[in-house]
């Protein structure tokens, strides 16, 4: 798929971003070199990361960034990580963009084995060429930046008894579920789109949190009912597994939806259906991104901690 870049991303930068990028020579069509700099990152999150999570992340190899900004004044200057002004978009889609350039050369990642705990996985193929589409990098940018502030409220729906008042947010999948039920069936396919975001976002920058990915039992049963799976005899998907066979389930429902409704998949969609058979690859690059570049700041952006 033919992405312009520029376009995409220019309009979530801010005027700050803008005023950055231009101290690293940003130019027409030439943002995605941009963002892969070592020395951009090295001034958004500092010459040496604080914490890269559980497990020891990719060395770095490059000290391009480090040589650059010391070079003549007119380099951008390094500040300390959330004070250099860049938006939350223009700070993750560093991340995602370097990640990708880092991954180029890693032979193997650290992935989760148990809560806190790390293993190295050689199958970097799959997360290389999720990559490698410049759509599917600005789908993790979008998804993640999306959180940073997001919606709740209360919507009403009438029933059998009368009007009924729905508390609903966007970061409780059991509720946002709920909206399936108030909504008609052209409304449907954002909120199935919405559900499977928050299940890859969920299962990608907090998988070690089971207060977070724990549903519990009454939970569980009111999504897989909402997303039309049925149980199938003693099995007891939990957790993260759970959140991922529902995520699968949500972006494919999103696309046939919209299809069904006679509605053309948009660009955006057209990912989104694709998600839906790539959601385990998608979740593990959003780990990567947090282990090397998230964990540090992720409770003080996303406020789950």
């Amino acid at each position: 798929m033919s992405v312009d870049i520029d376009l995409l991303y220019g309009q979530h930068l801010t005027e700050t971003d803008r005023q950055l990028l231009q101290g690293f020579g940003a130019r027409p069509a030439g943002l995605a070199q941009v963002l892969e700099d070592p020395a951009l990152e090295e001034a958004i999150f500092g010459p040496e990361p604080a914490e890269e999570g559980p497990g020891p992340a990719l060395a770095r190899a490059d000290g391009a960034g480090a040589a650059r900004l010391a070079g003549p004044s007119s380099s951008p200057p390094v500040a300390a990580p959330g004070l250099i002004g860049a938006s939350p978009f223009l700070t993750f889609a560093t991340a995602v963009h370097r990640t990708a350039v880092r991954l180029a050369r890693a032979s193997y990642v650290q992935e989760r084995w148990a809560p806190r705990q790390r293993v190295p996985v050689f199958d970097v193929g799959p997360l290389r060429d999720l990559l490698a589409d410049p759509a599917r990098r600005f789908f993790l940018v979008e998804l993640l930046a999306s959180y940073t502030h997001v919606a709740s409220g209360t919507t009403w729906q009438r029933t059998a008894r009368g009007w009924r008042r729905r508390r609903f947010s966007e970061l409780d999948p059991v509720r946002l579920a709920g909206l399936l039920e108030a909504v008609g069936p052209a409304e449907r396919p954002g909120i199935y789109r919405r559900l499977g975001d928050l299940s890859l976002f969920l299962t990608g920058v907090f998988p070690d949190h089971r207060s977070i990915l724990d549903l519990g039992e009454v939970g569980t049963g009111r999504l897989l009912r909402a997303s039309g799976v049925r149980r199938e005899g003693d099995e007891r998907l939990s957790g993260q597994e759970l959140l991922e066979s529902l995520g699968r389930r949500w972006y494919s429902l999103a696309a046939r939806s919209l299809k069904a409704a006679g509605m053309p998949l948009s660009g955006g969609l057209s990912v989104v259906d694709e998600m839906a058979e790539r959601f385990i690859d998608a979740r593990r690059t959003l780990n990567v991104v947090t282990d090397w570049y998230l964990f540090p700041w992720r409770d003080r952006w996303f406020g789950l901690g």
